[in-house]
């Protein structure tokens, strides 16, 4: 391959490409509407994110002159100038998306956004009512001055900025010169209001105009006496890449609110302001939030900010024909649900895949737990979970109960902190033993035990998966789950868990494997294991489906192993910083990425291994802070009906012909289409249709009872 052409993708360009493909679903016509509009609204969220970690990171490592440089050879301040011209781009097609599809597109259909001039005078006299009411008493503007302590400003929340005509109030003089009037600004913080979208009586179908609008309807109002020039909307984006310093935290609760508390005042990493501001508005803003380079970090938007309050309008429920199709998630037939979950767990393992799998039984495991008096212990590992979430209620309650209750909370889970730390409390009072992760690291692991007393002695019940303990995210996110009763798993297991809780090492793991300790080593095996077969002649394969691919050593690991001749095929949601397809590198490498209405999230990795396969599902991708930085897990599938079903998954999500996209060796991604006279493959539909299939035969062969005939006399 050339010289100047690197091995790698920049990590970040590759994670605004995956946001691009996310676009792409709010761009194709054959996607229903507020579908669409949910799909515009998520990259909306994925930018504000990517901002406040990545960018902020960015400007970080620029602000302190660090002397280095990415896998792909540009300095911080090199990334920052192509993310600028990447994200200006895709913020004018995100708003050419919105502007000129979506919002007829939804207007034609029922949902309509008025402005004021489209008001009826019906509407106006609910607007104005509303102002007067709900509005105007709750809403303070504030004068503001460059030369004075600026207000502090909520991240991400929506604010009108108002430039005010000042009198005269000296004349001029031949000794003194002209007196020119200052000028006068004020700031009205809008917050990020739940009410943003207010619904309007309309005749048939939805309307609603924005709480901005209505601001700005009556902006004179706030300032009675005085002339209002200009008025715009803005929003800031501030740095939230502040880490806790864990080796001088005495207490790490006390240290993560004091990084919480940082936040709302971190630097101002991106600025947006609406269209037609002026410059002598849009100057005065830059100025007095610092931003640091306005030209890389000021956008121009033209439409509503904010685009991720509108996922709001896209849960609208009383438009199915724009709506997909419903897929409920499926009862699994290998669980009864009128049966004990023990009783159905004894002695066997299983696989579920969520969300076409409910997630019912991980969460009935827990609640059985709790209430089960032969139950002595639960073990449990926390990332992220739901709001009010039945597992952390089925915890509290088994604490009560008078059970043996640990819970390792993750203190330091990105924007899901202050959540953490609040029912880590609360399971605290209810008698949980709590321990807040480990010092250094994330606990990221997935991993429920619970030990019961049985006739035959005490049996560990596992739960594994590589998604959150979280009802709500289950339903929309791909991932596995493995239930299973195997003595070594449940002794490595425990070993694991209290390696966690005693701030040990976890040694003599038998079958599971953990990071950071031997997880990267593991991986880095079972890649050389399948490149040594391929050079003695046998058949070589590795099938893999994460989220990201970022780790150098694992990338030229496949490198290798590809030129050899190893068929790597390659399911990377998102970023993937390894270069498939350039001859003499990775000629033997396919990398598909999946965009579809659930978030592809599941981790599996498939190695061939002569015909006896390896086959694992984890917590962790292949991203040096997982294998690193962060306490994660690999998990063997062994039994025979499991192997077989994922596998199953693996091959269908690789034949997606419909909303998979292939990458190019260029960094580009191109759809794939179904061959000339073949009908598409959609492998989140097909994986549906599987688990309702499968369940539609166990419950047609319980119903074939056959019975003789007798007549009667």
């Amino acid at each position: 391959m050339s010289k100047k052409q690197p091995q790698f993708f920049n990590r970040e360009l590759s994670w605004l490409e995956f946001n691009q493909r996310v676009l792409d679903e709010a761009l194709d016509k054959s996607v229903p509407l507020l579908e669409r509009l949910n799909f515009l609204a998520i990259t909306g969220s994925n930018l504000d994110e990517f901002f406040m970690v990545r960018v902020g990171g960015l400007q970080i490592l620029k602000q302190q002159a660090v002397p280095t440089r990415d896998h792909t050879g540009l300095t911080p301040g090199e990334q920052l100038a192509a993310i600028s011209q990447r994200v200006h781009e895709m913020t004018a097609a995100q708003y050419r998306c919105f502007g000129e599809e979506l919002e007829p597109g939804l207007a034609g259909s029922g949902v309509r956004r008025l402005r004021p001039a489209d008001l009826s005078e019906r509407q106006k006299e609910r607007v104005e009512g509303l102002f007067e009411r709900d509005i105007f008493p709750i809403v303070t503007p504030m004068a503001v001055d460059a030369r004075q302590r600026f207000p502090l400003l909520l991240n991400l929340g929506l604010n009108v900025a108002v430039r005010l005509k000042v009198e005269e109030t000296a004349r001029s003089t031949p000794e003194s010169g002209p007196v020119r009037p200052s000028k006068h600004f004020a700031i009205i913080p809008l917050g990020s209001r739940p009410d943003r979208f207010i619904q309007l009586p309309e005749e048939a179908g939805y309307a609603y105009i924005l709480l901005e609008d209505v601001i700005q309807m009556f902006i004179d109002r706030f300032f009675p006496g005085q002339t209002v020039l200009e008025h715009a909307v803005f929003r800031i984006t501030r740095n939230a890449d502040l880490s806790v310093r864990e080796d001088m935290a005495g207490d790490l609760l006390a240290e993560m609110k004091e990084v919480l508390d940082a936040r709302k005042e971190s630097s101002c990493v991106r600025l947006e302001v609406e269209k037609g501001t002026s410059k002598v508005l849009l100057a005065f803003l830059t100025r007095v939030l610092k931003v640091s380079n306005p030209s890389r970090d000021s956008l121009s938007i033209p439409g509503p900010l904010d685009l991720s309050a509108f996922r709001k309008l896209a849960s609208l429920d009383q438009f199915p024909s724009l709506r997909y199709e419903a897929w409920p998630p499926v009862p699994s037939p290998d669980i009864d649900r009128k049966t004990s979950i023990f009783k159905e767990l004894a002695n066997r393992s299983i696989f579920l895949y969520h969300p076409f799998d409910s997630f019912e039984p991980v969460i009935r495991l827990l609640q059985e737990a709790a209430a089960d008096p032969d139950v002595l212990a639960i073990k449990q590992i926390l990332y992220r979970t739901s709001r009010n979430s039945p597992i952390i209620e089925a915890l509290r309650q088994a604490a009560e109960n008078g059970k043996y209750v640990t819970a390792i909370v993750e203190l330091k889970a990105r924007f899901d902190e202050a959540r953490n730390i609040g029912w880590a409390r609360e399971l605290e009072h209810a008698g949980v033993q709590v321990i807040y992760g480990v010092k250094g690291l994330k606990t990221h692991a997935k991993l429920c035990i619970v030990v019961r007393r049985e006739a035959q002695g005490v049996v560990r019940y596992l739960h594994f998966g590589t998604g959150n303990y979280n009802e709500i995210t289950a339903r929309l996110y791909t991932d596995a789950s493995y239930f299973s009763v195997d003595p070594d798993l449940a002794k490595d297991a425990s070993a694991f868990f209290n390696a966690i809780t005693g701030y040990s090492q976890p040694h003599g793991l038998v079958k599971l494997q953990a990071a950071p300790t031997s997880l990267r080593s593991r991986f880095l095996e079972l890649i050389e294991s399948e490149a040594e077969r391929r050079r003695q002649g046998q058949k070589a394969l590795i099938m893999v489906k994460m989220n990201s691919l970022v780790d150098a050593q694992i990338i030229k690991a496949l490198y290798q192993a590809s030129k050899v001749g190893v068929k790597i095929l390659l399911n990377v949601r998102g970023i993937c910083c390894l270069r498939p397809g350039v001859k003499g590198l990775s000629d033997n490498i396919t990398v598909i990425s999946i965009v579809d209405r659930f978030l592809e999230h599941s981790r599996i990795y498939y190695f061939h291994q002569g015909g006896e396969p390896k086959i694992f599902i984890s917590s962790a991708d292949w991203m040096p802070r997982n294998l690193d930085r962060r306490v994660e897990l690999l998990v063997p599938i062994e039994d025979a009906p499991a192997q077989k079903r994922v596998i199953s998954i693996l091959d269908t999500c690789f034949k997606d012909n419909v909303k998979g996209r292939k990458l190019l060796p260029n960094g580009q991604y191109e759809r794939v289409i179904p061959p000339p006279g073949k009908k598409g493959l959609r492998s989140q539909e097909a994986l549906y249709q599987q688990a309702v299939e499968v369940v539609r035969q166990v419950q047609t062969a319980s119903r074939t009872v056959f019975q003789a005939f007798r007549p009667a006399g």
